[in-house]
């Protein structure tokens, strides 16, 4: 079994710890690592793991170690030895911190959510406690005393799976990548190891850099903002939001696809200040204006827009908006337009922007017709454009390059390999999901992941949409607990740390490099593309067969049962 240090120094105040590191280090299975006196540090505080056990396939345990007669009275923890009985901070509150200090630190150095399983304890390796004792905030379990300690690693395990926090078990190759943090070697593999986390907040300060357009078009009142995937248009649009509201307006907030409209909500919900009067999908908002429901594409593309332009001629000046921005405007049908505009109380001169790509328009319903800078409806915007990529790595940017135009710009750091596994079309979802599990295996957090479908969906995708369950599906997505399965169509405004892109056929391949291009670029770190090589460069062309060349080919481990 591996100690780290491998033989520890210890002092004459630690018998008690030099007691349970014995125990454990004769009880343990011969794959748990065991690591003595863990100092860290999490923003000005200092904390102190006495005992750290990491057990591959299971979770960690961080255990604070008490020697002595230890008591408690009326919620006070004591600790006696021979000379004095005196007042000791709680060592569950201990145990606890340093365990979150730990995970904090785990985090900032690895640049990955730590899922695994973790539990904190505490040992008294001389002190009995009765079987039936408990503690508000401390299960019994999570108590070694006198006699628990002499062969502690079977009570270790039961508090871990019973009692740890964390969803997935400790896979063994994070595993690896925790000792090397704590070993503090000088490795060269190392020194030269990638952190995406710290990628990703440098892409987030490129994107906060943008509200610089924002102050400089101020004054203009109609703009269409036009940049390709990544340019941070989403993150304009609801800047721009906030400014509006905070100037007093009426502003509208719309897009059409309900993923990008909750995250569109929940962006808003945590303003203190003024908000939107309105926020999501435009259907919503026609729906709570009174109009009707309907079905059928002539329903929501003729009838609705017509009913909501009727209705918006018998509106209150108090009720009408200052100022409308549309997000993902490309997606957006003609007779919209009309309509939405016929709500704002200056139609023909009134605030209006337009965040778009118009090389995003897979819906392809209205013939291109929104996305139509000579003749569409956002024709006569002062055009803005967005040329810079700043949520993809270079990596990733360069395999989404042959979609995104001439003035496609990466600005974000290499980054990490993106991936490929050539696979025949109809194994690609199994495949797909073998990449999921070697990736959480890896150290990826599951909830870093989603897995994304061009043609039919995944089925736990799919069983959402049988039980017509559109509102959980994309709340647990937002929620950020689990990987996230879903279709290319339904994710364009949204991201992940990892994208598995399954390339599982099309439904219509003139659409297929559209859908490509929106699967492509929602990675933020890592891309990871599944799928038949000669389906992918009849879809994408010579160019992408070109990128796609200079990627890592991979092949998923398969992951143990």
């Amino acid at each position: 079994m591996r100690c780290i240090p491998e033989e520890p120094e210890f002092g004459e105040g630690q018998l008690a710890e030099k007691a349970v590191w014995t125990a454990l280090k004769a009880s343990l299975p011969d794959d748990a690592v065991l690591a003595h006196s863990v100092q860290l540090r999490d923003g000005r505080n200092e904390y102190e793991i006495d005992l750290l056990v990491l057990w591959p396939g299971l979770g960690m345990a961080a255990i604070e170690v008490k020697g002595g007669q230890v008591s408690i009275a009326e919620g006070q923890w004591y600790q006696s030895d021979r000379n004095q009985k005196r007042k000791i901070q709680s060592p569950v509150a201990q145990s606890q911190s340093s365990l979150h200090a730990l995970k904090n630190w785990l985090e900032n150095q690895l640049g990955s959510r730590v899922s695994s399983r973790c539990v904190y304890m505490v040992s008294l390796p001389y002190t009995d406690v009765r079987s039936d004792w408990t503690m508000a905030g401390c299960p019994r379990a999570l108590i070694l005393d006198q006699t628990e300690n002499k062969s502690p690693a079977e009570l270790v395990r039961r508090a871990i799976e019973n009692e740890g926090g964390g969803a997935a078990p400790l896979a063994p190759a994070f595993l690896e990548r925790i000792v090397r943090q704590l070993s503090g070697n000088l490795d060269p593999d190392v020194g030269t190891s990638h952190n995406p986390q710290e990628d990703e907040d440098a892409q987030d300060l490129l994107t906060e850099r943008q509200s610089v357009l924002l102050q400089a078009t101020r004054s203009l009142p109609r703009i269409r903002f036009a940049g390709g995937a990544g340019s941070g248009k989403t993150w304009l649009a609801v800047e721009k939001a906030r400014l509006l509201s905070r100037q007093g307006k009426r502003v509208g907030l719309f897009c059409y696809n309900k993923g990008l409209g909750q995250y569109l909500q929940d962006r808003v919900s945590t303003w203190r200040q003024a908000k939107p009067v309105f926020t999501g999908e435009f259907h919503e908002y026609v729906r709570g204006l009174g109009v009707p429901d309907g079905s059928g594409q002539d329903y929501f593309d003729v009838e609705m827009p017509r009913m909501l332009k009727e209705l918006a001629a018998k509106m209150e000046p108090h009720e009408r908006l200052d100022a409308v921005i549309v997000d993902e405007a490309q997606d957006f049908a003609p007779l919209w337009w009309d309509a939405l505009l016929a709500c704002t109380k200056d139609p023909d001169g009134g605030e209006v922007y337009a965040f778009m790509d118009d090389r995003q328009d897979v819906y392809r319903r209205w013939g291109g017709a929104t996305a139509d800078l000579a003749f569409g409806p956002t024709a006569t915007f002062v055009p803005i454009h967005i040329d810079d990529n700043l949520r993809n790595t270079r990596k990733i940017a360069e395999t989404l390059k042959p979609f995104a135009g001439e003035h496609f710009t990466p600005r974000g750091s290499t980054g990490l390999p993106v991936r490929v596994v050539d696979c025949p079309t109809d194994q690609a979802l199994g495949v797909a999901d073998d990449c999921v599990d070697a990736l959480i295996a890896e150290g990826w957090a599951n909830n870093q992941i989603a897995l994304l479908t061009t043609k039919d969906r995944h089925p736990i995708h799919l069983d959402f949409y049988e039980r017509n369950a559109t509102e959980d599906y994309w709340r647990e997505f937002h929620a950020g607990d689990a990987e996230f399965y879903g279709h290319v169509l339904g994710f364009k405004g949204l991201e992940r740390s990892v994208v598995v892109l399954c390339v599982n056929g099309f439904k219509d391949m003139e659409r297929a490099a559209e859908q490509l291009y929106v699967g492509l670029s929602r990675a933020r770190s890592l891309l990871v593309v599944v799928g038949d090589s000669k389906l992918l460069e009849e879809a994408g062309g010579r160019e992408l067969k070109a990128a796609l060349s200079r990627t890592q080919v991979w092949k998923p481990a398969p992951q143990a049962p």
